[in-house]
């Protein structure tokens, strides 16, 4: 396919999904946890059963807990509980991953030219969280140890070429490709899960953990990567093994003061593929305190040896021999890009390209195992009477149930301490790796390949952490 002008119409990533109507979507708004418990709520935080609390009401709530941790260099990594009423009916699991939009991660690889698959491989980046462009932070469940989630999407192959054409790796001639995804709460202590996705027939996959580092300044939070939290590795395999590996910003959850929570990003990450020398600065500007959010990213994308690159900030990249091209943008609404060293603002409109509108698209949903083929430890039958405490707007009922899986873990935690034996997790080697990237055992392969080809059913482990 051809350049797609700013001046035609927005090129919308238009994947459909093929999921079985009676598995329930992901909600399109949350606020991920990392945080396990014996701190509790105040009695006057509690709310009556029957009465939902409205969103100021539980602002009010959030933020009472939240100044219990004005100082503490990590809330993420502290243990506290949050009453039921102020969470979201969805485990944590399941609700942080980066497939909002399935098929823009699918034509990563698509692209003949090194060039196109960076610029396709920044599509997707700025389609992984659209449950922050639509949606109000709120906040999931706490993940447990042992605790594993996986589903998959059916999506068409239907992303543009952005630049030079494309080639559709094993064309289906309209028959959906099946993205498969596992993840699995591989460390309580710091709270670390790992994460697989592949699309066997594109050859593309992505690895990595989920980790994070949250401090309350008292008007804000501010969440960062942990330490094993290197970025998102995505590797082509039918492009000789291309490895891209992004990292991730600094982002903020704001709006105490308001009375309205969102979440800006005020940070620098990059995007880089050792194999084609290819190199992505993203710089997420600065918010101003009064002004209106612009959510405003530029970036540039430069020729270097990645392994030796010290580069971190865009002015720093100064030659233009090297510079094939500049990004600039809105990530909640449009973001461009134009090709060569010229500044962005110098180039005239009928030559930028547009990158990605992310106001048309909104997450595709998911589908899970039915539950009778989903194992004690899976997110959502592990969270089923809660979830359904909380829908049922039983909150005691939802608290108590929360609380007695929370006493369980720590049981568990303290049997394993009085023997000498550490946790080991069943689909991942270690509970993490130095490097960033995630390995899966045996079990987990097994259980991916079963998402790819439809068949859901696992052998129970011998032991479980949280039960």
């Amino acid at each position: 396919m051809g350049l797609h002008k700013s001046s035609s119409v927005s090129p919308e990533l238009a994947g459909h999904s093929k999921n079985v109507p009676s598995i329930p979507s992901t909600p399109t708004s949350a606020v991920p946890s990392r945080t396990g418990s014996p701190m509790s709520a105040s009695k006057e935080e509690k709310m009556p059963d029957g009465k939902t609390p409205d969103d100021s009401s539980k602002l009010r709530m959030f933020l009472s807990i939240l100044k219990r941790f004005i100082g503490v260099t990590d809330i993420a990594a502290a243990r506290f509980s949050l009453p039921a009423q102020l969470m979201e009916p969805i485990p944590n699991l399941e609700y942080w991953h980066y497939l909002d939009r399935p098929e823009a991660f699918i034509a990563i690889g698509d692209s003949e030219e090194p060039l196109g698959r960076m610029l396709a491989c920044l599509r997707f980046w700025f389609t992984k969280d659209l449950k922050y462009v639509h949606g109000k932070p709120c906040k999931p469940y706490n993940s447990t140890l042992g605790e594993f989630f996986r589903c998959q999407w059916e999506v068409e192959d239907t992303a543009p070429s952005i630049v030079g054409q494309a080639h559709k790796v094993n064309p289906q001639q309209g028959r959906p490709y099946r993205v498969s995804y596992l993840t699995e709460q591989t460390s309580h202590h710091p709270p670390v899960s790992a994460y697989f996705v592949d699309c066997p027939e594109k050859g593309v996959s992505a690895r990595g953990y989920d980790q994070l580092s949250a401090k309350f300044t008292g008007t804000s939070v501010k969440v960062t990567a942990g330490n094993f939290n290197q970025g998102i590795f995505v590797t082509l395999r039918n492009r000789g093994n291309e490895e891209y590996q992004m990292t991730h910003p600094a982002a903020y959850l704001g709006g105490f003061l308001r009375g309205n929570l969102y979440v800006t990003v005020s940070d620098t990450c990059t995007v880089s593929c050792e194999k084609t020398g290819i190199k992505v600065i993203l710089e997420y500007l600065e918010e101003s305190y009064f002004g209106k959010t612009q959510n405003h990213v530029q970036g540039v994308v430069f020729k270097c040896d990645v392994a030796k690159d010290k580069h971190s900030r865009i002015k720093d990249v100064k030659h233009d021999d090297n510079i094939l091209a500049r990004i600039d943008g809105t990530w909640t609404d449009k973001v461009y890009c134009s090709l060569g060293p010229t500044e962005f603002k110098k180039v005239p409109e009928k030559d930028r390209l547009l990158l990605v509108d992310v106001t048309t698209l909104r997450p595709v949903p998911k589908t899970c195992p039915p539950e009778s083929e989903q194992l004690p430890n899976e997110s959502r039958r592990f969270w089923k009477d809660v979830t359904e405490s909380i829908l049922s707007k039983q909150f005691t009922a939802a608290t108590n149930f929360k609380q007695d899986i929370e006493e369980k873990q720590r049981a568990r935690a303290a049997e394993r301490k009085a023997q000498g034996r550490e946790w080991t997790p069943v689909y991942f080697t270690h509970a993490t790796e130095a490097d960033g990237r995630p390995e899966m055992t045996r079990e987990g392969f097994g259980a991916m390949e079963g998402l790819h080809q439809g068949r859901f059913r696992l052998e129970a482990p011998g032991e479980y952490a949280a039960m």
